[in-house]
């Protein structure tokens, strides 16, 4: 299905064209005191200043954005000094980060135009104009610049328009946009996807056009893309199918190139990583995502996109528990219902030396994630009218089996003797770590006997 198919027009840059709309006063932004500080100082020392770029755009749709940034007419070396705290962002672009009074930093870029582009880089040249600026942007509603000491807005491509219609148009000819930056392809579909937007046709097409050179993007920025989608986007599966559907998917993750509707349905019942700082939330919908890869590829995608060793064997291994213990763990859930179903007084969770035997094989701290993981399958059948187990019982079950894998002994190091208390025995070599185990599955069906005396006594009758 189009991303675009309720939306009419062509690929153009609008009404506005290349020129400049009259100037409008505008009374809803409010750009931070900071911020306004930082564009005077530029103003008083006879540079243009405008706020830019996504804190103007979320402005004007109401939204909260606290990372605000100006274009000005002065070079990275005028607005050096001008401030006293200032981070070399990019300053081959002509970006200077300057630190407010708050230490939040904002980047102040000179206005430029592009002089030569790969699709993957860009050779820049200041001395442009506002114009000049905005006109080498991606899309219509990134091409806002807001004054804060005239109030005034500029929009020469109808920006505001868009905004107010729900459509992502690219800035001019799309099929140049894209030429220009691989990239806006994937910022084109993660910005429809976030704010609930339709893809203007003749964007779409440039899109799909696109897809065939996006092998030129670093594994690196696709990887970030597919982590800011995974943190801006509350319906993820909606952004991927549009990965899918304009071939970005057979570009860059070719296992996925098939995934269906239904495989991706999962990633919308997982939680966006907000507030900031909770990374594993990101982690788990990566899960989601590439559980619908062949499982001998995982890895090698994961590594392949420049994910770190430690996240790759955290997905990798969420996967295959959950391959491995999903049957069980639904059919476990879906017994309890039943019993439930015939007398309420039952417990709405599966035995204890059930959820025990969960959580030594997934590991005590990947077993919340996992049960977060099953959660979202299960609500992903049962919306396709599969049986699954409910939200209560799930519910439950989470948070009881969470709390017996934090206070049973379900791993080796939790047993109350060691290879030390074995070797009094005479147990050594080989036999220690065989007899180890033997001696974890007997409390995991039984914690009463994790003692040091009754596990002796387990270990001198397995070797009779």
């Amino acid at each position: 299905m189009s991303a675009s198919s309720n939306v009419g027009g062509t690929g153009s840059a609008g009404a506005g064209g290349s020129k400049p709309q009259k100037r409008e006063t505008v009374q809803s932004l409010n750009p931070p005191a900071t911020v306004r500080r930082i564009a005077e100082r530029l103003e008083e020392a006879g540079f243009e200043t405008w706020c830019v770029g996504g804190a103007v755009r979320d402005a004007m749709l109401g939204h909260p954005h606290l990372d605000w940034d100006l274009a000005t007419a002065a070079k990275p070396e005028e607005v050096k000094k001008l401030f006293k705290r200032t981070v070399p962002v990019g300053i081959e672009f002509g970006t200077i980060g300057v630190l407010d009074i708050n230490n939040v930093m904002h980047e102040v870029t000179t206005f430029r135009r592009d002089v030569q582009t790969d699709g993957r880089h860009a050779v820049v040249e200041f001395g442009a104009s506002l114009e000049e600026d905005l006109a080498r942007r991606d899309f219509t509603i990134n091409a806002l610049a807001y004054s804060p000491k005239l109030d005034e807005m500029r929009d020469p491509y109808n920006g505001r328009k868009d905004l107010e219609r729900k459509i992502i148009r690219a800035v001019g000819d799309p099929w140049d946009r894209m030429r220009e930056d691989r990239l806006r392809a994937l910022r084109a579909i993660r910005f429809a996807s976030r704010f609930g937007f339709e893809i203007d046709p003749g964007t779409w097409a440039a899109i799909v056009d696109s897809s065939s050179h996006l092998s030129r993007l670093s594994p690196e920025r696709v990887k970030q893309e597919i982590e800011k989608t995974m943190d801006q986007v509350r319906f993820p599966s909606q952004a991927f199918a549009k990965w899918r559907d304009s071939g970005a998917l057979a570009a860059l993750i070719p296992s996925l190139a098939h995934v269906t509707d239904r495989q991706l349905r999962p990633l919308d019942h997982l939680r966006r990583p907000i507030p900031p700082g909770r990374p594993a939330r990101r982690i788990t919908r990566i899960a989601a995502l590439f559980a619908a890869a062949p499982g001998v590829t995982v890895r090698k995608t994961l590594k392949d996109l420049r994910f770190s060793n430690s996240e790759t064997e955290w997905i990798a291994i969420l996967i295959e528990r959950w391959q491995q213990l999903g049957p069980s763990m639904t059919r476990a859930l879906l017994d309890v219902e039943e019993a439930y179903a015939r007398d309420p007084w039952q417990d709405r969770t599966p035995p204890s030396g059930v959820m025990r035997r969960w959580a030594a094989s997934a590991g005590r701290t990947r077993l919340a994630p996992l049960l977060r993981l099953a959660d979202a399958f299960w609500w992903a059948a049962r919306e396709a009218g599969q049986p699954a187990p409910y939200k209560q019982t799930v519910a439950a079950t989470y948070k009881r089996a969470v709390k017996i894998a934090y206070k049973d002994a379900i791993e080796l190091a939790d047993l109350a003797l060691d290879g030390t208390d074995l070797a009094k025995l005479g147990i050594t070599g080989p036999q220690v770590g065989v007899t180890l185990r033997r001696l974890l599955e007997a409390v995991i069906n039984d914690p009463g006997q994790n003692t040091r005396e009754r596990l002796m006594k387990l270990a001198k009758e397995t070797q009779t």
